[in-house]
């Protein structure tokens, strides 16, 4: 496994260590020049803004690849650092109304006998199980009082066996002792597996401006990373075709993670929906997913099978904990994930407090998403190149790994406040009303990023392409 630290031993910039080690997860060479812009960082122990902008480059690197291999011309990548790390933060600005808000009253963080844990309580089931362990009121001061009754270990067990999400926190170095923290730290940063020999005609429809014309992409994740990776390759012209299950939602990121999508909801555990879904996926280019890694298969959807079924798939899926180890099936998010490998905590220390400190932003969340994309543009490139589909895996904690390992970064200010500026001219009528988003923070010369459909709600189209 390579990791940032193998490629720091003369004291590269965060940049470009990040940079360089994802390149090389993607199994790609030495990264041509990237132009770099915008001034000032996120604040934090890590070097949260050069993992945004060293993802997004990966992202564009890889397309500027899939261009040259399609076209035989390498554009010019260029990425604003400083709108990278906004972008990780929000995109969008609305116009005369408000963002649902993004955490549940129930979730956070609380102090047990022993330390601290986080309870993740956005999804009613998550929620309904967390409660039934510490039989609680949905109430913070109720939730608090039973929390503090327990060791921070035991609860997240006993919430982790109802069929609920939470999070001990650890350190860097009690993950490190841990068992799915060792298994972790063995996995590379994508790992990959060759596919079937698909048929000719990929990326017939594309152009050099909008290299991602006509290419079909399912896409089964929720929040946050998958819905990233997603809305990167609909702004270069991909049909995305985004599939929720009919009680799904996710209000608090959907005017985000939306943008560029049609959404339809289908029942992969009715054999009705389950025959849908394979018809789209027998006539799809692209399938990205986030499910837990035994739930496809429990469908007899299984990699294997899902190769089958559709020769030259480019398949790309995302796991919380990592592909191996005793966690490899735990449900799991961005925020859990920080507390578990070190990250809340190395953020209390280093910011002197008594209680976590997590990253500014979920980072872990946004730049998997651009590894992911970054995985699908490279497969897109290898199919050109060997008629072959692949397999690759991607994990948030190896990402949390990835910013560990990091080199520390030089102090910087903050980034500069937003500006009208720093938004689209024009407002996106999205499905909650007028908003302005932001100047996407990839360059690619002559392939603009932008996307032909506005944010909208699940549900709002057919599962059709």
């Amino acid at each position: 496994m390579t990791d940032v630290a193998d490629t720091n031993a003369s004291g590269t910039p965060p940049f470009d260590a990040l940079l360089t080690a994802i390149r090389r997860a993607l199994g790609a060479g030495a990264a041509p020049p990237v132009a770099v812009t915008g001034a000032g960082a996120l604040p934090s122990v890590c070097p949260v803004s050069d993992l945004a902008a060293a993802s997004v480059a990966a992202a564009g690197l890889a397309l500027a690849e899939l261009v040259f291999a399609r076209f035989g011309e390498r554009p010019a990548v260029a990425v604003d650092r400083r709108l990278a790390a906004l972008w990780f933060a929000r995109s969008l600005a609305p116009q005369g109304w408000e963002l649902p808000p993004v955490w549940d009253a129930v979730a956070g963080d609380y102090r047990a006998a022993d330390g601290w844990i986080r309870l993740h309580t956005n999804a009613p089931h998550h929620r309904a199980a967390a409660l039934s362990v510490l039989g609680s009121a949905p109430e913070r001061a109720a939730v608090a009082e039973a929390v503090a009754g327990w060791t921070a270990d035991a609860l997240e067990a006993a919430i982790v066996a109802a069929g609920g999400c939470a999070a001990a926190m650890r350190s860097a170095a009690a993950w490190a002792a841990h068992p799915q923290g060792a298994a972790v730290a063995r996995e590379p940063l994508v790992s990959w597996e060759d596919g079937e020999a698909g048929p000719d005609g990929l990326l017939a429809e594309a152009r050099p401006d909008r290299p991602l014309a006509g290419l079909r992409v399912l896409d089964l994740t929720r929040v946050l990373a998958g819905p990233v990776a997603t809305r990167v390759l609909a702004g270069y012209g991909a049909t995305v075709l985004r599939l929720d299950p009919p009680d799904w939602d996710e209000p608090g990121v959907l005017p985000e993670t939306t943008l560029g999508k049609a959404c339809a909801r289908l029942d992969l555990k009715d054999p009705a929906g389950r025959a849908r879904f394979v018809a789209l996926l027998v006539s799809a280019d692209v399938l990205v997913h986030g499910y837990r890694p035994d739930a496809l298969a429990r469908l007899g959807l299984d990699a294997a099978a899902r190769a089958r079924l559709r020769p030259g798939l480019i398949d790309v899926s995302l796991d919380a904990y990592g592909w191996t180890g005793p966690w490899r099936e735990r449900r799991g998010f961005d925020s859990l994930v920080q507390m578990s490998c070190g990250l809340a905590e190395a953020g209390m220390r280093g910011a002197g407090s008594d209680r976590p400190v997590p990253l500014p932003v979920q980072a872990l969340d946004h730049a998997t998403g651009y590894v992911m994309a970054a995985a699908v543009l490279h497969g897109l490139a290898r199919r050109l190149a060997t008629g072959r589909g692949c397999l690759a895996r991607t994990a948030l904690a190896r990402t949390a790994a990835l910013l560990i390992a990091a080199p520390a970064a030089p102090p910087e200010p903050a980034p500069a406040s937003l500006g009208r500026d720093d938004f689209a001219a024009a407002p996106e009528a999205t499905a909650w009303g007028p908003a302005l988003r932001l100047h996407p923070p990839l360059a690619l010369a002559g392939v603009p990023m932008r996307w032909d459909r506005p944010a909208g709600r699940l549900g709002a189209s057919a599962p059709a392409w």
